[in-house]
């Protein structure tokens, strides 16, 4: 055996210990007894929002101390597509259609506004910037900046969930927030199927053709896994099945380079709409799984960054400024119009700064589905924005529970 050969053993050895701890971390910072904000408050916001899982990776990945090398991040896409996989097809069971019918219009029609306003707020006056500096066509530079709108459409729910659990928050006024941030995940999930379609192909046509590949593909093994899963009633054979599923689902995305996120949600949706109790009783399991799979999935997007792009730095104040007046905006405009149905704190814009991880996941599909300088600067943009906005949404919080009065903690 060469020196070149024992090298690269040892750093191949390196990444995967390095992979493994941060795994273990991850089953920790799941536990209950770490998020229960009321023995922990800090630990559990930390834990909570997956940031120090997102530095770490920034930290080790290949644009800082090279722990992990573009080598071992290649080899670890089947894993990054698997944990895709399983935040979608999350999103897609979450999608519930009875309890979605039973919402009001206005709920819709809030979540669209908070959305919308800070979406048309970072998307179009970033349009110009991306086309002019770059040298791109219109359709890239369209598709990048729209990804950027969505990301700085969708919104985080954790401080209000950690603030109505520990008694700071009145219960109600914690779950129509939460309700919200669930509710713009859509208009995300729907810009990134414009951004795709616009970049993941020499033509938009082609772009859209691989879209409704990757939902088609999720629809099937939704419907797949329904049928596998009816009669069923043990857990163990659920859990097996559904967990099987999910990783096919998530392989056949990455094996035919369409989106494993996108399909993951037509899979869970699928499965929600067609599925029973046998479907019901599954996805509770699986919801333990989703903590560990989201902390790992963040560790890998942090390592995919690169610190090293001035273009980036120079648009990143400009993000954040003006996504947060769009959600300030955007939130006023929510609260006129939901104000009567939902109980939403006075300052709603203020506990919609926080940046949902859903955010992180559209970036890194489109940088793993478009390559290349566009993307890779989006990314960059997107992520150390999540960061400084999880920094600004934990003080604006505290405005929030100023004006909104607790009303004992959990049930």
């Amino acid at each position: 055996m060469t020196n070149r050969d024992g090298r690269c053993n040892h750093l191949f050895v390196q990444a995967l210990l390095v992979f493994l701890a941060i795994a273990a971390l991850s089953l920790l910072a799941s536990s209950r007894t770490v998020l229960d904000p009321g023995r922990f408050p800090a630990l559990a916001h930390l834990a909570a929002s997956g940031l120090l899982f997102l530095a770490c990776g920034a930290l080790m990945g290949p644009g800082s101390l090279g722990v992990l090398s573009w080598g071992d991040l290649t080899a670890l896409r089947p894993v990054l597509a698997l944990g895709l996989g399983v935040a979608g097809v999350i999103i897609g069971l979450n999608l519930e259609p009875r309890l979605l019918r039973l919402l009001p219009r206005e709920v819709y029609a809030a979540a669209l506004a908070h959305a919308g306003t800070a979406f048309l707020w970072v998307a179009l006056p970033l349009a110009g910037p991306l086309l002019f500096t770059m040298g791109l066509a219109p359709a890239a530079a369209v598709g990048a900046a729209a990804l950027l709108g969505a990301a700085a459409s969708l919104s985080s729910g954790h401080f209000a969930v950690l603030g109505y659990r520990s008694g700071r928050m009145e219960r109600r006024s914690g779950l129509s927030v939460a309700l919200l941030t669930m509710l713009d995940d859509l208009v995300g999930l729907g810009v990134l199927m414009l951004a795709l379609a616009f970049g993941a192909a020499g033509h938009p046509l082609e772009g859209l053709g691989l879209v409704a590949l990757a939902l088609l593909l999720g629809m099937a093994c939704g419907g797949l896994l329904a049928f596998l899963m009816h009669g069923l009633k043990d857990q163990g054979e659920l859990m097996a099945v559904l967990l099987g599923g999910v990783a096919l689902v998530s392989g056949a995305a990455a094996y035919l380079r369409v989106s494993a996120l996108l399909a993951g949600v037509a899979c869970g949706a699928t499965l929600a709409l067609v599925g029973g109790r046998a479907v019901e009783q599954a996805a509770r399991g699986l919801g333990r799984f989703e903590r560990p799979a989201y902390l790992l999935l963040i560790f890998l997007v942090g390592a995919h960054v690169q610190a090293r792009d001035l273009m980036a730095w120079a648009l990143l104040p400009g993000y954040l400024g003006l996504r947060f007046l769009g959600k300030v905006l955007g939130g006023a405009l929510a609260q006129r119009i939901a104000g009567g149905t939902l109980a939403l704190p006075p300052r709603l814009g203020y506990a919609l700064i926080a940046q949902g991880g859903l955010a992180l996941c559209l970036v890194v599909e489109y940088l793993v589905l478009v390559p290349g300088t566009l993307s890779q600067r989006v990314f960059d943009v997107v992520v150390a924005g999540a960061v400084i906005n999880e920094l600004l949404g934990s003080q604006a919080f505290r405005h929030v529970l100023a004006s909104t009065p607790a009303r004992g903690g959990p049930p």
